[in-house]
């Protein structure tokens, strides 16, 4: 579980965040949803650890993480980010065995077990096959795969993905998000992603916390916080919630431009 208590965080004079909290349970995925600067990645980064705030307190299990040695808070924390290593020369293959550097002293060779390891991750995100293909040449979805993929043979407790379907399509926007949620419910992981799109949130999200206006506007079950009456004063569109196939989808509905200038 991962814990935050009253983060904050400015850029320079501008403040992004204050006083912002929030609880993510393990076997559940978290969603943290908002527009354009609200702060999203930010408070991802807040809570592991590559942004320290000035104020409150993220914990990991019960732990501060600011307590926790680097290969201690590598073991417990996965994060996949956007568009990292597309250029590497590695292969798919090497590229996961580096998810067992945490678990390796400084001088210490990777072994067969590692190696069982990141080819066990492959096996569970369906990419077994791009093994020895170059990570540089494979599609946006695959890369995906392939960083989750390291992310699991981290053998972390959480992950954390920052927009993970950023500049996928919606083919691969599905698949990489359904992978997240079924990974976060079989192995019971913490789950934190940040996502643009309300309808994918509402899809394979199990909670979320809402942004907006430097703090936290709403947060709880999908079902209560992606209401109209909820999300339009934030987005400042209006919305429509239907159920289609027994899931809840959103319309959006642009203001008049009478509207918009009032």
């Amino acid at each position: 579980m991962i814990e935050a208590e009253q983060l904050s965080w400015s850029y320079g004079r501008a403040p992004v965040l204050d006083a912002v909290s929030l609880a993510a349970p393990h076997g559940r995925v978290l969603g943290l949803v908002g527009p354009n600067g609200s702060g999203k990645t930010t408070l991802l980064r807040l809570l592991h650890g590559a942004l320290t705030s000035p104020t409150g307190t993220v914990t990991v299990d019960g732990d501060e993480l600011r307590a926790l040695a680097p290969r201690e808070a590598a073991r417990r924390l996965a994060v996949v980010v956007q568009e990292a290593g597309g250029e590497s020369a590695l292969t798919v293959a090497e590229m996961v065995l580096l998810g067992r550097g945490p678990h390796l002293s400084t001088f210490r060779r990777t072994r067969p077990e590692d190696h069982a390891i990141a080819a066990r991750a492959l096996a569970t995100v369906g990419a077994t096959h791009l093994a020895g293909r170059s990570f540089a040449g494979l599609s946006g979805g695959e890369r995906q795969r392939v960083l989750i993929a390291r992310a699991l043979t981290q053998q972390a407790t959480h992950l954390l993905l920052d927009e993970p379907t950023n500049h996928l399509d919606i083919r691969y926007q599905h698949e990489v998000l359904g992978l997240v949620a079924e990974l976060a419910h079989d192995l019971h992981t913490t789950t934190v992603v940040v996502l643009h799109d309300l309808n994918l949130a509402a899809r394979y999200c199990d909670d979320v916390v809402l942004l907006g206006g430097g703090g936290v506007v709403a947060s709880g079950a999908v079902e209560d916080v992606l209401a109209p009456e909820v999300l339009e004063p934030v987005y400042g569109i209006g919305v429509e919630r239907v159920e289609a196939g027994g899931r809840l989808h959103l319309l959006f509905h642009p203001r008049p431009r009478e509207d918009l200038r009032a």
